[in-house]
């Protein structure tokens, strides 16, 4: 497995790979409808990585409708791409990974989880990429981070009784009690209340300190303020659903939560940030991922030439350094490293833990 790091001084002056000059690319994301400010995203942060490398975009509309991904697949066919980013709908993938795969362009995703999809992909030889986590990727970030940081502690887990929120905790519970740490409460609440004082309580009695909730942000801040008020010393961990508005309950400090970072990273993130700020582009959503698979197929491309070789093979085993940080597809496409993070919130942002500190 290749271990090749090229580091892309994005926006500044650099050596460009020399291919990049050839390079078109198809940008798959909505431009209308209920996801429309989510294809903005993605085109914004395109945009602002292609202008600094001198690659052509071609943007096609995704519609997130069953039986779309054919005719997207032979629209990017046609246009001249090379490799096609974004995919925010798993129906843009559907029968239309065969067709890219016939015209030797690879598709990587931002946003579809859904571990068949790959599973699939893998088994005919597709070549579709995931630039994001799978489905199991949030719960297995969540268990390690209990098994490093709270060992030895009296462990909660409530979830709000949502499909999302008793699916995660279920994934969690079980892998915790493979491993041979048990809970010491285990439970669903009810959601949407003005306080969980009576939760909080049963907790308390259990003698819990660490909880983990999967809940969304508003009942985590409700349990918090809570917990502060009976001078009950709990720390709260919370999944992705955390990242979300801070009312109406605002949280406290100290919170901790798993999520995606969506701030520039790595050696280039100054001048990436200092870019963004200029066109007034708000580091959110899949503007920097986007931004890091434009410039990551630039430098695949690039070594692709070089080394005559296919660039969905140049995509494997391959250190990328992107707006993401250095960024490593496996075997089997997917990212080599869990793109979950611990964060903790402060003043007023969740700001991620740095590794030496986790």
């Amino acid at each position: 497995m290749k271990r090749l790091t090229l580091t892309l001084l994005l926006l500044g002056s650099c050596l460009v790979p020399a291919s990049a000059q050839q390079l078109t690319l198809a940008i798959v994301a909505p431009k209308s409808g209920n996801f429309e400010s989510l294809g903005n995203q993605v085109r914004q942060g395109a945009q602002l990585a292609a202008g600094s490398l001198s690659i052509s975009l071609i943007e096609i509309h995704e519609p997130c409708t069953e039986g779309s991904g054919p005719v997207l697949a032979d629209q990017i066919a046609k246009s001249g791409a090379k490799a096609a980013i974004g995919f925010l709908c798993s129906e843009s993938l559907v029968g239309g990974l065969p067709v890219l795969a016939e015209a030797k362009i690879p598709a990587i995703t931002l946003s579809v989880r859904w571990k068949g999809m790959m599973e699939d992909a893998l088994k005919n030889g597709w070549p579709f990429f995931r630039l994001g986590p799978h489905s199991d990727s949030e719960a297995q970030k969540l268990t390690e981070i209990i098994l490093r940081d709270w060992k030895g502690e009296a462990i909660a887990l409530v979830e709000d009784g949502t499909i999302r929120g008793r699916e995660l905790t279920e994934a969690i519970r079980i892998a915790l009690e493979e491993r041979g740490l048990k809970p010491v409460f285990v439970d669903t609440f009810r959601p949407g209340q003005e306080n969980q004082l009576a939760l909080i309580r049963r907790l308390r009695s259990a003698g819990a300190t660490r909880v983990f909730a999967g809940a969304d942000r508003n009942d985590v801040a409700i349990m918090a303020r809570d917990a502060a008020a009976e001078v009950a010393p709990m720390t709260f961990l919370g999944g992705d659903a955390m990242r979300a508005p801070n009312e109406p309950v605002a949280l406290q400090e100290g919170v901790l939560a798993v999520g995606l970072a969506e701030k520039p990273a790595g050696p280039s993130a100054a001048a990436i940030t200092e870019a963004l700020a200029a066109g007034r582009i708000p580091a959110e959503g899949y503007v920097v991922p986007a931004h890091a698979a434009v410039t990551l197929l630039a430098d695949a491309l690039g070594i692709s030439s070089a080394m005559g070789t296919p660039l969905a093979e140049t995509l494997v085993g391959t250190d990328f350094e992107t707006a993401l940080g250095p960024i490593r597809f496996g075997d089997d496409h997917e990212l080599a490293v869990n793109p979950y993070q611990l964060m903790e919130w402060r003043g007023g942002d969740f700001v991620p833990i740095a590794a030496a500190s986790q």
